[in-house]
């Protein structure tokens, strides 16, 4: 159905005896199609997609009765590729879930090992405060006990200068 406007693939011919080209011996010219700009944008959009989408074309056999002699070797090829695609897929899945297991092991390792530092660095803490605590407790003791005998000693020595 002809809509007056160029289609996909349609092409314009045009003469060229009004406005032929200075050396140019051609009878007609190739002019493009001119598209409205939305049109345009619809060509643009369905290159695009066109050119991004892989199409995947599989060599299926036919469902007629008398297969030829050509298409048990296709068939055999076809399995072929498709049982080493699905061993890829069962190995890569496989190297998937030990990847996984070993970080879920390794993530299990660290936390141990971090209640374990946590708990000895709180057994060290408590250690240094006791010994902190004993020795203030120790100097506090001393200072009274040295408070006292200078006191004694000064009572003493003020009795040996009066002698």
């Amino acid at each position: 159905m002809l809509t007056g406007r160029p289609q996909d693939g349609d092409l314009q011919l045009a003469s060229v005896a009004d406005k032929q080209k200075p050396g140019s011996t051609a009878l007609v010219e190739y002019t493009p199609p001119v598209f409205k700009e939305e049109e345009e944008d619809l060509e643009i959009k369905l290159r695009r997609i066109m050119e991004n989408v892989p199409v995947r074309v599989s060599n299926t056999s036919g469902s007629s009765a008398g297969s030829g002699s050509g298409d048990f070797h296709q068939y055999r090829q076809m399995r072929r590729k498709e049982q080493d695609r699905l061993t890829r897929m069962d190995a890569d899945y496989q190297k998937r879930k030990e990847v996984a297991e070993f970080n879920m092991r390794m993530e299990e390792r660290v936390k141990t090992a971090e209640e374990r530092t946590a708990k000895k660095r709180l057994k060290r803490q408590k250690k240094r405060q006791r010994k902190k605590e004993k020795k203030s407790k120790l100097n506090a003791n001393g200072e009274e006990h040295k408070k006292e005998q200078s006191s004694d000693n000064d009572d003493d020595g003020d009795s040996g200068n009066e002698c």
